[in-house]
């Protein structure tokens, strides 16, 4: 009797041994595997060639082979925030075993029910507990591209500092603690962005240089504004553009654009490349100084009159 494979796996595209076996022979199972009209996944776990390729289609079914929750870079892909890892991360209760199968890593977390979201309707740990667990866990993302991740959730909005710290503060083993510790702290002032973060350590905070705030909303014509960098008694703003975002000229025109709608309100904004801030640093602190004296200078002088 001719079986027809897609037939047997059924509308999901994936199926198990059991599954097959209750229909087919394990005979016609092993046939089909080793002359490619099925493609087997891990343990026990088969797909159609076509849906072979679908990274989701094989997380979901790990999801319901192994009742897990998708979590640590997994989860993150599945956000959107990095690339798919070579290994696909999944989490377990502590009572179940914490066991893997081929390209599958089982971990075992406590509260896991605390931290499900759905992301397609598959389960997913949240992002703060995403970040925070691929983190600690840098076997298949390297730490500088998790460190971006954590960047740019807070900066897209898809989670808040403080749940990053919430969730940091149930990990004092985590590996690399003190470096997301040191990261977090530098978000939850109001960095957005890497060269945000170069330009308050290395320019914005050096000796001799006047106090600012981070993120400073500004409203023009009822228009939301946030500026890197203000300080609010001179009504100087400093901007840092990366190259990546600020280097079309489209995106250079609305920069424009802005800087003269700001100005309308009394705000004066330096800008600065991201060459520029990170190759003359100290030419970027005087410039930065010398128009915040002028200021304050000019608007002590207002203040007399």
């Amino acid at each position: 009797m001719l079986h027809d494979v897609d037939g047997v796996v059924g509308p999901d595209g994936w199926t198990t041994w059991e599954k097959l076996t209750g229909r087919i022979s394990p005979t016609t199972v092993r046939s089909w595997v080793a002359s490619g009209r099925l493609v087997r996944l891990g343990s026990g776990l088969y797909v159609t060639p076509a849906a072979a390729g679908d990274w989701r289609l094989r997380v979901r079914a790990a999801v319901r082979q192994q009742r897990a929750v998708v979590s640590h870079g997994t989860a993150l892909a599945l956000w959107g925030l990095v690339q798919p890892p070579a290994r696909m991360h999944l989490s377990v209760e502590p009572g179940r075993s914490g066991r893997g199968t081929d390209g599958v890593v089982l971990h075992r977390m406590a509260g896991l029910d605390w931290h499900v979201r759905r992301v397609d309707g598959i389960p997913v740990t949240s992002v703060e507990r995403s970040l925070v667990d691929a983190w600690g866990s840098s076997a298949d993302i390297e730490r500088h591209v998790v460190r971006a991740a954590v960047i740019d959730a807070v900066r897209r909005r898809m989670c808040r500092v403080s749940g990053l710290r919430d969730e940091l503060s149930l990990r004092p083993r985590l590996p690399g603690r003190r470096a997301l510790g040191e990261l977090v702290g530098l978000l939850a002032d109001g960095c957005r962005s890497e060269l945000e973060i170069w330009g308050c350590l290395h320019v914005l905070r050096a000796p001799g240089m006047p106090p600012f705030v981070q993120q400073r909303e500004v409203v023009v014509a009822g228009v939301r504004h946030f500026l890197d960098a203000a300080y609010d008694e001179v009504l100087l703003a400093v901007e840092m553009d990366g190259a990546a975002w600020h280097g079309s000229p489209e995106q250079r025109e609305a920069d424009l654009r802005r800087d003269a709608l700001v100005a309308t309100i009394g705000w004066q904004t330096l800008r600065f490349s991201f060459r520029r801030m990170t190759k003359a640093r100290e030419a970027c602190r005087r410039e930065i100084r010398a128009t915040y004296d002028a200021r304050l200078r000019l608007f002590r002088t207002d203040d007399v009159r």
